[in-house]
């Protein structure tokens, strides 16, 4: 549940490393950091917070370079604590790299304890500092970025999207099952790496496409290639992501998400009619799915809920206390708009049930008869372990509890999610390529205890595949690649 960016430019980078920072703020509002390097020294500044909180444009002044990196952070493994702000900047052998990630693992204990019991010292809790040691272990043997980064898709378990500089040279790679989404794009004199592909909007730049599970993406001054590191038999995207974690005007893996939620609230209406007044969203990551619940009933569209544009998302917010607390401030009902209807309200999901019992709680506190709620997800049955902060199968409201239960619990007069194969439709990737452990508790990775269900991986060896781009813009002097492939 972070956020990354990397940007080669060589009119400067650290505007553009904030803005698209601003862009992927929905991923994480815990703590913001960017490093960049130029030509001889990286500049580094990160914090706790917002990333408008963090910085100002005497401090981006001051991150000189062309080529850079930066994070949002939400802690989902390792305590939010500063030295676990990335990135993270070190020296190794007269290299000097800078590194940040999205994901989580799952074998993070087993590999750090190996390190440590080869007299390794950790500073941090996060995965990010193991994955830099196992690509700077192997940058002492071999000397090879692309030695490294297969080295860690072969020694990683878990969801991993990392964006890194090496002696400024910028680099993205992507795990084998492409569990986190990255995309590249670019802008006039500049590439672009991201979580999102809103991030690339926020530079008026063009998204190319989608970094591709296993794969290695090389920007220098020369231009950009990819190589092709490993190869799994299925993809493990992740279902959350167009559920509720994705901006709504991203791209994700091919697909824009609002696109998909808008189908979501169709395939809804079409499951589960109901007669009323008036379709509401929980704003905002019900919005879309309302908009296609009524475009599809005929209900009317009517917004009954205000929200307060100063709040977070309190899905992310780090305890069960402030989500609760943040719902009355963060939503405001507009009582004309309640008074004596009855209302499909329409959300992204239920995690826990509080916060839904809360909302229809204000819904009917203004006047409601009827709360018919429609989610625009299955049951949430189990944790991630992968990256998203779904909790323990004790605090999820439909573990072990039918749909009647639930409906109870959270005191709606109706109650229908999504089913399983209407959102996999709505996305519009096969199912096999899903990762929908929180939804089914069967993982595409091995977690101890759990179910898992096996991808094999092919890791090519010696000569790695490289793929040739040829990214070209309308009025603009083709590009061309040298002897080596470099575009």
């Amino acid at each position: 549940m972070c956020g990354i960016v990397g940007i080669r430019d060589a009119g400067g980078v650290s505007f553009s490393l904030y803005f698209a920072l601003y862009a992927l703020q929905h991923r994480g509002q815990e703590s913001a950091g960017i490093s960049t390097f130029d030509g001889t020294r990286f500049h580094l500044h990160k914090g706790k917070g917002l990333v408008a909180e963090i910085f100002n444009s005497e401090i981006l002044n001051g991150l000189e370079g062309t080529v850079g990196i930066g994070h949002v952070r939400y802690p989902v493994k390792g305590a939010n604590r500063p030295e676990n702000i990335q990135p993270f900047n070190f020296v190794y052998r007269d290299h000097i790299i800078s590194i940040a990630n999205n994901g989580n693992l799952v074998n993070d204990r087993e590999l750090r304890e190996e390190y440590e019991c080869q007299g390794q010292i950790f500073l941090t809790t996060t995965d990010t500092e193991l994955i830099a040691k196992v690509i700077t272990e192997e940058l002492s043997n071999s000397g090879c970025v692309e030695d490294a980064v297969h080295r860690c898709m072969r020694l990683l378990r878990g969801s991993f999207s990392v964006v890194m500089m090496i002696d400024g040279v910028l680099y993205g790679f992507r795990d084998p099952l492409g569990i986190k989404p990255m995309c590249i794009g670019k802008t006039g004199q500049g590439v672009v790496i991201a979580s999102e592909s809103v991030a690339i909007d926020a530079l008026g730049g063009t998204l190319l496409r989608d970094v591709n599970p296993g794969e290695l993406v090389c920007i220098d001054e020369n231009g950009m290639r990819t190589m092709q590191i490993a190869v799994a038999e299925r993809k493990a995207h992740c279902i959350f992501e167009y559920i509720y974690f994705a901006r709504a005007d991203a791209v994700i893996d091919g697909a824009l998400v609002y696109d998909v939620r808008r189908t979501i609230g169709a395939k809804l209406s079409e499951e589960s009619p109901v007669q009323a007044d008036s379709v509401c969203p929980v704003p905002d990551s019900g919005t879309a799915y309302a908009i296609g619940y009524s475009q599809q009933s005929k209900i009317p569209f009517v917004e009954s809920l205000m929200k307060n544009r100063y709040m977070g998302r309190t899905f992310i917010m780090p305890s069960q206390k402030e989500r609760e607390m943040a719902v009355r401030i963060k939503l405001n009902p507009i009582r004309d708009h309640l008074k004596d209807k009855s209302v499909v309200l329409v959300d992204d999901s239920i995690v826990r049930g509080t916060t839904s019992r809360r909302i229809i709680g204000i819904i009917r506190d203004a006047g409601a008869k009827e709360v018919h709620v429609r989610v625009g997800s299955p049951a949430i049955r189990a944790p991630c372990y992968l990256g998203v902060d779904v909790p323990t199968r004790e605090e999820l409201i439909a573990t072990e509890r039918d749909e009647e239960e639930v409906r109870k619990r959270i005191i709606a007069s109706s109650l229908h999610h999504i089913s399983l194969d209407a959102l996999v439709e709505a996305i519009g990737i096969p199912r096999k390529d899903l990762c929908m452990g929180c939804l089914t508790g069967c993982y595409p990775v091995d977690i101890p205890g759990e179910e898992s269900q096996f991808s094999r991986v092919d890791f090519l060896t010696g000569t790695y595949q490289t793929k040739l781009e040829r990214y070209e813009e309308k009025d603009s002097v083709p590009c061309e690649k040298d002897s080596e492939g470099w575009i």
